[in-house]
């Protein structure tokens, strides 16, 4: 049965798209700019299947991170996700970003480890891995001061560098690379193997900044 999967993830400042044909990835996309999100996934998306010379309607599933992440940039790939699979008719898998992060933090593996991203507000997205790389703890949001043990584990994802006095040795990546997304959707479906798979649903573990307006309130005449 063929293959083709892509991926992206917007729920950090990087913006990732990658392509998988089942056995390698055969076209990727990569940048950072936080308020471009918007503006730069669709063009990336075009531009990774014309590499790969190969249409939408050839794409068997779409892989998606799902955060957790600030919620402008994460609705931004996720929206995109589900109108694709909703249009071609293909699955949506959703990972969550971390793990994506995780699974790119080659120089902690072996030993326990955190991955950490920006949550603003003085805060962190994170979770713990053990030595082969599992989430053991999270995801979760706070002050990166509060994780337990944090200034004794290496660290992977931009909350480290952000707050390097909470954490230990500062691994890389930074941010999450849609090549190891796309890598961990293909080895759960043919292998049942890595990260839980997720509904294409966003991982934001505390509301939005924005909100809806409330009713009008009622003026008593005096």
């Amino acid at each position: 049965m063929r293959v083709l999967v892509v991926g992206f993830d917007t729920a950090t400042p990087a913006v990732s798209v990658a392509l998988h044909d089942g056995d390698k990835i055969v076209a990727s996309a990569w940048t950072v700019d936080a308020r471009r999100h918007g503006e730069l996934l669709a063009p990336m998306l075009a531009d990774v299947l014309a590499d790969a010379a190969v249409t939408r309607a050839d794409l068997t599933g779409i892989a998606v991170g799902v955060g957790p992440g600030p919620y402008t940039g994460l609705r931004v790939g996720l929206v995109t996700a589900r109108v694709l699979g909703a249009v071609l008719g293909i699955p949506v898998h959703g990972v969550c970003t971390l793990d994506i992060i995780a699974a790119q933090a080659r120089a902690a593996q072996g030993r326990e480890f955190l991955v950490a991203t920006d949550a603003r507000r003085k805060e962190v997205y994170w979770a713990r891995y053990d030595a082969s790389g599992g989430r053991v703890e999270g995801p979760a949001v706070g002050p990166a001061a509060e994780i337990s043990n944090g200034q004794h584990l290496p660290v992977a994802g931009d909350g480290g560098s952000i707050y390097a006095d909470a954490f230990g040795e500062i691994v890389q990546p930074a941010y999450p690379d849609a090549r190891a997304l796309c890598e961990i959707v293909v080895r759960r479906l043919q292998q049942d193997q890595g990260p839980e798979l997720l509904a294409p649903d966003p991982l934001y573990l505390r509301r939005p900044d924005a909100r809806e307006p409330g009713a009008p309130k009622q003026v008593t005449p005096r």
